[in-house]
């Protein structure tokens, strides 16, 4: 564990007395009580006392004197998810609407030298840097002792004094800027006797910094979009021809099929079906207009899914690229990207195409056993381990998105889109589940996404509805897999997903209440029988073309809600009938799911267990943004929106009754070590504390709020 600070206030590291990591089984014999001491026997057991929305801590380690204090208006898991999109919604007059409600004064201050150092001497030795074209004029510092003494914060003493970045690839890249500048310089005596401070190289630490992949950057990163991409976007010369013709096709037959129906309309009344013949004629007048795509679905990369493949669901604010390579380091299989908004795509946002960085170990295939490696034209080393999700409200918008992203991003595993969002700016603008009420719309901008995306699959997530008690995700899964009414009128096909991915609540649930995993069970059940006995489910009319269908026919469905153990994995893959699970909340709380549904036991984790995964965390942040004060403040901020749902892990030997429920909420309890508590506080200022101990105290004008009120009580030492 790295060295910590005095001045933190951090429990001292002879105070703690780790834990064991204990294994408790979750196997055939602890189920049956085979060879199990009684008590363990009652543990695993659910009791009829166990009281609803309360993890059942035991007595011993319950605080008594004070409870735990949440806002019972406000669901903290609504309030992450939205506020990545804050701030964006305007009036009808252009001008920004009033912040009310609880987070209008949170704010994030700036990490900022006190004066900058000129850009020309950051990577330059002391004595021959290159002359700066603003001379006296420059606002930067050119002095490099003067900036190193009196403007640049003093060095961190955190992770043993070592730069993550210069530990891991042999050079630092941020110079003189960097917060551990200490580890790699050093000074020398020149020919003229002059002393000289210089940034130091490690030969072997670059050679052993290979990129796992090919395509990465040096720094270990995929995915990288060039300025100038960016730039052209934002210019509108990037041309889109694939979805150029796509959209005027799409046009004309949207006239054609409206001019038909008010035609058959007339002639048959309102209730009028088309006979096949007129079906076929129809067909025949589209051919000549449809666009062929180059790549079809049936041709598209192959995709697998399967009880050894848990995924990472998109996460907002808290999918960035750190903590989805810690999660894959910790066993998931597959990651996508934070959901990115389709229209600053197309306009060469620079914070938007940030989210399709990935980290190099997302960029290789996924762990697929043998035997399951005959999936029917999958090759497992063409496959990755990150896919992108985007939002669209429109056709034209997801069309083009997807097809800058396959051209810019070509390493993707999959391009999804999301229909689950529930957040009202989302909603309202007609995107995310909003989508669930208009299905034709959302069929033809599936379609239009296989179209142009190349030889990357097309997959979407979608929950069970918008309002609660009417659910449409089976009539919308039949329809995305075999076509709707329209569809077969313009010879268009079917949508051509890939995968399927089902929230099992409602736009309306929110995070309220269990996810509906009977529901889920039922949709997956329907896909099987389509897949299996497509003829005798549809009619000649509707039967689905070969070359539309992905995977040689086969649609992959995936579970997502309350995912929060291997129990609940097991129980979701074999009674619910998923092809895996996408855990969502689970991985943010305890990234070490992954490791438990591998191992398929429960891992009580010690609380220098669980540090050490933050101190993991920091350094892969300091890699990621940065190791100068911007990307120490960036990292921090990062880390404590993580550390707002790390605490509400209760380890399981505090626990009386397993399994653990990810919508209980645990009254005030004390750990079995200070480290413990202070891990497991509700209090922002103590995330605060553990953040000093990886990345020093904080800057002056930095600030952080939580997004809801924390426990009212802090944890001892």
């Amino acid at each position: 564990m790295a060295s910590q600070q005095p001045e933190v206030n951090a429990p001292p590291a002879s105070v703690e007395t780790p834990a064991p990591k204990h294994d408790i089984s979750d196997g055939a014999a602890a189920a049956n009580g085979a060879d199990e001491p009684p008590a363990k026997r009652a543990r695993l057991e659910e009791p009829d006392q166990r009281k609803k929305g309360v993890a059942p801590v035991k007595p011993e380690y319950l605080v008594k004197e004070q409870k735990a204090q949440t806002d019972p208006e406000t669901n903290p898991d609504d309030a992450a998810e939205a506020a990545h999109h804050e701030g964006r919604e305007d009036d009808k007059g252009g001008k920004k609407k009033k912040n009310t409600g609880q987070n209008t004064n949170r704010r994030f201050g700036k990490s900022l030298d006190e004066k900058g150092l000129c850009p020309t001497r950051v990577h330059s030795p002391e004595l021959s840097a290159g002359e700066c074209k603003f001379a006296e004029k420059c606002k930067f510092e050119h002095d490099l002792r003067a900036y190193l003494k009196e403007h640049k914060r003093e060095d961190l003493t955190t992770l043993d004094g070592v730069c993550p970045i210069w530990d891991a690839k042999g050079k630092c890249y941020y110079g003189w800027k960097c917060r551990l500048v200490g580890s790699h310089m050093t000074e020398r005596e020149t020919e003229d006797g002059r002393k000289e401070l210089v940034l130091v190289e490690d030969e072997e630490r670059k050679k052993k910094a290979q990129p796992l992949v090919p395509h990465a950057s040096e720094d270990g990163v995929v995915n990288i979009v060039p300025i100038q991409e960016k730039m052209a976007l934002s210019r509108r010369k990037t041309k889109f021809p694939r979805s150029d013709s796509y959209n005027s096709w799409l046009e004309k037959s949207a006239k054609e099929l409206e001019k038909n129906l008010h035609a058959r309309r007339q002639e048959g009344g309102e209730d009028a079906e088309p006979t096949e013949d007129q079906v076929k004629e129809q067909k025949e007048e589209n051919r000549a207009q449809y666009i062929e795509p180059p790549f079809l679905p049936s041709e598209k990369r192959r995709l697998y899914f399967g009880p050894e493949t848990p995924a990472l669901a998109p996460l907002t604010t808290q999918g960035n690229l750190p903590f989805r390579r810690l999660c894959v380091e910790l066993g998931a299989q597959l990651t996508y990207s934070e959901m990115a908004v389709s229209m600053p795509l197309i306009q060469g946002s620079k914070s938007e195409w940030a989210l399709m960085r990935a980290h190099e170990s997302e960029a290789l295939p996924p762990t697929v056993s043998p035997r399951d490696s005959v999936v029917q034209g999958y090759d497992n080393s063409k496959d990755l381990r990150f896919g992108a999700q985007i939002a669209a409200n429109k056709p034209w918008q997801a069309l083009k998105a997807t097809e800058a992203l396959s051209q810019l991003s070509p390493h993707l595993r999959v391009i999804d889109l999301n229909c689950g969002c529930p957040i009202d700016l989302v909603f309202r603008e007609g995107a995310g589940s909003a989508l669930l009420e208009h299905p034709s719309k959302l069929e033809k901008i599936l379609r239009g996404m296989n179209t142009v995306s190349e030889h990357i699959p097309i997959s979407a997530k979608i929950r069970m509805g918008t309002r609660d008690n009417q659910p449409n995700a089976l009539k919308l899964c039949e329809r995305l897999i075999l076509g709707g009414y329209e569809s077969g009128l313009t010879n268009a096909g079917t949508s051509g997903v890939a995968a399927l991915t089902l929230h099992g609540r409602s736009r309306q649930q929110r995070y309220t209440k269990k996810a509906d995993w009977e529901y889920i069970a039922e949709c997956s059940a329907l896909i099987k029988r389509l897949g299996e006995k497509t003829d005798a489910v549809t009619d000649t009319i509707r039967e689905p073309d070969a070359r539309t269908q992905p995977n040689g026919g086969k649609v992959w469905f995936l579970g997502n809600g309350d995912c929060y153990s291997q129990k609940d994995y097991d129980d979701h893959i074999n009674n619910a009938g998923v092809d895996t699970v996408m855990v969502g909340r689970g991985a943010m709380i305890k990234p070490w799911i992954f490791e438990e549904i591998q191992s398929g036991q429960y891992l009580d984790k010690s609380a220098s267990e669980r540090l050490s995964l933050v101190e993991k965390f920091a350094k892969y942040g300091l890699e990621n943004w940065g190791s100068d004060e911007h990307g120490v403040g960036t990292t921090r901020r990062f880390m404590l929106e993580w550390l707002s749902f790390t605490h509400r892990y209760v380890p399981i030997g505090l626990l009386e009754y397993l399994p653990p429920n990810i919508q209980d909420r645990p009254p005030a309890w004390r750990g079995r070590n200070e480290l413990e508590t202070l891990l497991g506080s509700g209090n922002y200022k103590d995330w605060i504390k553990i953040t000093e101990m990886f990345l020093g105290p904080t800057h002056k004008d930095f600030k952080f709020e939580p997004k809801h009120k924390s426990n009212s009580y802090e944890a001892e030492g």
